[in-house]
């Protein structure tokens, strides 16, 4: 079992385990024989959510904990090998309606772990799990790692200072850090019960409903999206792999414009409809327009890229929430 397995029988801390991403991750690091420990605070605004943990209860141990809490964090990194840094506040409009909130959670808490790290367990390895949001408005298409960084609200500049603390302890502490950016992520146990964390979440909220989809200006707009178990796959490689330590890796695909998404899901659900609106003031002054990036050097460095069809991951997720809507509202 441990023949290319570098994650059997090691201990292994999540953050944000409970969550959208961090709950998948931490079901296939269990699958694979590691030790696993999730830090969760169950706030419900943030996504956890116990059922995403079905099935697993006895098979990993869950710390319900803030990653605010310093003192916590100490004592939770301390003797394990891998730190996959999912926690973080993802909402973009709650990052502009509470500032101070977004800049607790996705920088100074970050910070606290890394301090947690470098006394307590210099010899872990992180992997921090970042945004494509960073980039603000692309100047051109598709968005690689060396694109300007303007981000266009408050949580695209708080990650992306996490960030730079991240790659600032790697060199100087040296403590092996790898940054994800992510782009939109979907599939099954992502938060569905409002379009706080993923606007594609609350399509298949609406479209399982038989609600009608809203798509915010002309539909035009240009999106790449990448399923979950994907994700895994790209959180599970850089993890144990020398080149990614100090490195900085774009997720992606190909892109979809919203219109062509929305017909999709609808012709997938077999039923819907959807209708164009002008954005509302308060997302029009963040919305970025197209976005799609540029996966290459992950791809070439690494050799990872995404294999689930769109298609497939969209009937895998509504299928999913068909099953077990009712633990997601």
């Amino acid at each position: 079992m441990t023949i290319n397995n570098p994650y059997f029988d090691q201990n292994v801390l999540v953050t944000g385990g409970a969550g959208f991403i961090g709950s998948n991750l931490s079901r296939r690091l269990v699958d694979l024989g590691a030790n696993v420990t999730i830090v969760d605070s169950l706030i419900p605004d943030y996504g956890g959510n116990i059922f995403n943990l079905q099935g697993y209860e006895k098979k990993l141990s869950l710390n319900i904990a803030d990653i605010r809490d310093p003192y916590s964090m100490n004592y939770l990194v301390q003797g394990k090998k891998f730190l996959f840094n999912l926690a973080g506040q993802i909402s973009h409009t709650d990052s502009m309606k509470n500032p101070y909130v977004d800049l607790e959670i996705n920088v100074t808490s970050q910070l606290s772990i890394l301090e947690a790290c470098r006394i307590y367990n210099p010899d872990i390895r992180i992997i921090f799990a970042s945004t494509r949001q960073i980039y603000g408005i692309p100047q051109y298409l598709p968005v690689n790692e060396q694109h300007p960084i303007r981000p266009v609200d408050v949580n695209g500049i708080n990650k992306y200072t996490a960030e730079q603390y991240f790659l600032l302890y790697n060199r100087i502490y040296n403590i092996a850090v790898t940054v994800l950016r992510l782009t939109n992520v979907f599939g099954p146990r992502m938060r569905i019960k409002d379009a706080r964390q993923t606007f594609i979440g609350w399509w298949i909220r609406q479209i399982i409903d038989g609600q009608k989809l809203k798509i915010f200006g002309d539909g035009l707009q240009l999106r790449d999206f990448n399923y979950i178990d994907d994700v895994v796959e790209a959180l599970l490689t850089v993890g144990t792999n020398y080149k990614a330590f100090g490195n900085t890796y774009n997720l992606g695909s190909n892109p979809i414009s919203l219109k062509d998404l929305a017909e999709l899901m609808i012709k997938i659900n077999g039923f819907g409809n959807y209708e164009l609106e002008p954005f509302p003031p308060e997302r029009k002054v963040i919305d970025i327009g197209s976005f799609f990036a540029d996966y290459s050097k992950i791809k070439s460095e690494l050799f990872w890229e995404p294999k689930t069809d769109l298609k497939i991951g969209l009937e895998e997720t509504i299928l999913y929430y068909r099953k077990y809507l009712e633990y997601y509202l």
